[in-house]
């Protein structure tokens, strides 16, 4: 009788192992909710960096818009002979001015703006 009881418990023993066992291997359901966290992570990081770029092109244009703004309201000068370009927060005034004051103030109404990092002054004196 006691051997029978001791198969029985070896046997109820090994079937608790094997169950336990199995539940530590992951099966399809965890390995495809694993790929489509990873998936997810990727798109939010992808995402993440897109909407970085974006925002750095608003504030850019932003600047110029400013930029230009101030150049218009500045009596004395032309604002049809004034271009304006922003990268990263680097301004770049190109065309051209009535005189070196002109082309000075330009660069300082630029330089003025919130956002401005530098300005690359390649106004030429007419």
């Amino acid at each position: 009788m006691n051997a029978i009881k001791n198969v029985q418990l070896i046997g109820i023993s090994l079937f608790i192992v094997a169950g336990l066992t199995a539940c530590n291997k992951p099966g399809p359901a965890e390995t495809a909710g694993k790929k489509f966290d990873q998936v997810v992570d990727d798109a939010n990081k992808k995402l993440d960096e897109k909407s970085e770029k974006l925002s750095v092109n608003l504030d850019d244009s932003e600047i110029t818009t400013k930029v230009k703004s101030a150049i218009f309201a500045e009596p004395g000068l032309k604002t049809l002979q004034i271009s304006v370009d922003t990268a990263k927060g680097i301004v770049t005034l190109s065309g051209s001015v009535d005189s070196q004051q002109n082309s000075d103030k330009a660069k300082s109404l630029a330089s003025a703006i919130t956002g401005v990092k530098s300005v690359e002054n390649r106004l030429f004196v007419k």
